[in-house]
């Protein structure tokens, strides 16, 4: 049989040893026994940290275990500290505590989440934030928000690396505090406001918190229409949010109006839209009562009592001042109602009022209150005004204009007689037309001239001077009679174009510009000679066919000193038609002038030429709608057999 043997970690004793170095020996063990055992809880308290932090950051920002221990031993060979030193300071970081009741002094204006990023507000990470930041929640605050009134949080802001305030953390919330999902008071502590109450950010009130909480200055919101979470489709209620900074951090109340308060808002609101207040007056104790906006519409110290129903006349200004006192004696003694505008002079001009009141009587009928409103109505009268301005305005200048239409008419109805039938000129047969616009009060400068020369040849003119009114009629008076006389004395076309353009040159202030197309038909050549100044060109209807005479140079008069006209030439032959127009017949707005030609050319060609009085159809069918410019047309006809023509 083997020997047993007892293993120790402690060295054998000798059996023969004395008692005192039995002691010492026993008090070695006890003594590395107690060094084992601290070193064995320090390693734990060290464990417990690392796992506390490790598990905040896995809480934080989403990583698995094995990251979120990795990061924590990143950061500690970063910093050269141990990992449970990094654990602790991490800690520390993520929770700022608050001292005694009321917070701490904050450094720096709140807490900054690591890697300057807010953990995500979803459900599933805001639940496990929540459950790191709610341990660590200050309880003698939370105790005192327990014993508040009405829904008040304690915030605490979260920047961002660049110190930008990107959400807020719920440090402390009272009982009526509640969230859209139902929690409420206690549950939402430790919680981030945009997962809390998402809707904050979108509204004024978020601007109003970041000041508050910038500036130290309390913010209180305009009242919102909101509904109690688990009210359900009640009716929402209204309420505004007060928002004050302490301590680095924000002290948030929402407060409830109740019904009084809404009617009471509403009122001021229909009295600040309306421009109007409401006044009271007790016909029995003398008593008044004004609303404040009453004394702003009077500019009226509100320090100073209202007026009585009596002395509202001495508001206004002399003129106005009878007619309301007449109203204020029948309202107060027959109980008439009353409605009277008045002026009353300000510092700043005559402002418009109205005042609108009604007597309420006793039993007998008798008046014993007046209750009613003061309107502004100093804008409304201004505008009003003005537009009777206007309107006078208006009919002044529109009675001018008819006077001048009026007037340049029969100017140039004496200037330019249109003949009733057709004339005959050195054996053709000549159609005029003039048609002035519809459009417009204007009358406009297009005239013609139809003449037989004393050589015995015939004169064609049309023209077209810029513009409308008496100057054209006049300016197309001096080119008509101008022409015609140089004509007369033998002057050539081209010549007679050079002397107009200088007469348009240097005739007074006023510098026109006109068209103009000259035509000289010599019967026993049947030649027509012709020159243009920028004018449209003749239309000549031949066998069916229709085509514009080729345009000899020539630019409009009054254009330039060192004008170039030239002359073009044409054989007529019998059964030929020539139509000179001015661009009424062919122009439209917006339209090429060359579909207008083309128009014409068609429509022309569809038309018989000798046909009695074939221009009225040519016209109707050309000039479709409203004119918006004169139309002077001639139509010059070749007899088919020139004998029976005689």
């Amino acid at each position: 049989m083997c020997d047993a043997r007892r293993v120790s970690s402690e060295p054998a004793f000798r059996a023969k040893s004395g008692a005192a170095s039995d002691k010492a020996a026993l008090a070695k063990v006890v003594a590395r026994q107690r060094a084992e055992l601290d070193r064995l809880r320090d390693e734990a308290a060290a464990s417990a940290v690392v796992e506390r932090a490790k598990g905040a950051l896995m809480a934080l920002t989403g990583r698995t275990a094995d990251a979120a221990h990795e990061e924590l031993l990143r950061r500690a060979k970063a910093a050269g500290r141990a990992p449970a030193a990094e654990a602790r300071i991490t800690l520390d970081t993520l929770v700022p505590p608050l001292s005694h009741a009321c917070g701490a002094t904050a450094t720096d204006g709140g807490a900054t989440v690591p890697g300057g990023a807010v953990a995500p507000a979803g459900d599933e990470e805001d639940e496990r934030e929540h459950a790191v930041d709610a341990a660590s929640a200050p309880h003698a605050v939370q105790i005192l928000f327990d014993a508040l009134p009405g829904m008040t949080l304690l915030l605490s802001p979260l920047r961002s690396a660049a110190g930008e305030v990107e959400d807020f953390r719920i440090d402390a919330a009272t009982p009526q505090a509640a969230d859209p999902a139902g929690r409420r008071g206690r549950a939402l502590v430790g919680r981030r406001v945009r997962a809390c109450l998402p809707t904050v950010a979108a509204q004024p009130l978020w601007q109003g918190w970041l000041g508050a909480l910038d500036t130290g200055e309390p913010y209180t919101s305009a009242p919102y229409a909101a509904r109690e979470p688990g009210d359900g489709g009640g009716e929402p209620a209204a309420y505004s949010v007060r928002a004050a900074r302490l301590d680095g951090r924000l002290v948030v109340t929402w407060r409830r109006q109740d019904a009084s308060d809404r009617q009471e808002q509403l009122l001021a609101d229909l009295q600040r839209l309306g421009h109007l207040g409401w006044a009271t007056w007790n016909l029995v104790t003398g008593e008044a009562a004004w609303s404040a906006q009453v004394y702003a519409l009077c500019e009226r110290d509100p320090a100073r009592r209202p007026l009585g129903l009596e002395e509202l006349a001495d508001l206004a200004v002399p003129e106005d001042g009878p007619a309301l006192a007449r109203a204020v004696r029948a309202i107060r003694t027959e109980g008439a109602p009353l409605d009277v505008p008045f002026r009353i002079r300000t510092a700043a001009g005559v402002k418009h009022l109205r005042a609108v009141a009604e007597a309420v009587p006793d039993a007998a009928g008798r008046p014993v209150q007046v209750h009613g409103f003061v309107q502004d109505l100093t804008a409304q009268r201004s505008a009003e005004l003005a537009l009777l301005a206007s309107e006078q305005a208006m009919l002044a200048q529109h009675g001018v204009l008819r006077t001048e239409r009026m007037l340049a008419g029969r100017l140039q109805h004496a200037l330019l007689p249109l003949p009733r039938r057709p004339v005959r000129l050195a054996g053709l047969r000549v159609d005029l037309a003039y048609l002035p616009a519809q459009s417009g009060i204007h009358v406009g400068g297009d005239w013609f001239s139809a003449i037989e020369l004393p050589g015995g040849e015939a004169l064609f003119v049309v023209g077209d001077v810029a513009g409308h009114g008496i100057d054209a009629v006049a300016t197309m008076a001096q080119l008509r009679f101008t022409a015609k006389g140089m004509l007369f004395t033998g002057s050539s076309l081209t010549g007679a174009l050079s002397r107009l353009n200088t007469l348009l040159l240097h005739s007074g202030e006023t510098r026109s510009t006109a068209t103009l197309v000259l035509a000289r038909y010599h019967p026993g050549e049947h030649r027509l000679v012709w020159a243009q100044a920028g004018h449209l060109p003749p239309l000549l209807l031949r066998g069916g066919e229709a085509r514009f005479l080729d345009r000899p140079r020539g630019v409009l008069l009054g254009a330039t000193e060192s004008p170039v006209f030239e002359e073009a030439e044409c054989r007529l032959r019998p059964g030929d038609r020539l139509l000179l127009y001015t661009d009424g017949l062919v122009e439209r707005p917006g339209e090429s002038i060359q579909l207008g030609l083309e128009r014409l050319a068609r429509a022309a060609a569809a038309h018989r030429a000798d046909a009695p009085g074939s221009l009225g159809p040519l016209l109707a069918a050309l000039l479709e709608g409203e004119r918006r410019d004169d139309v002077c047309v001639l139509d010059v006809r070749v007899p088919a057999e020139p004998a029976q023509e005689s």
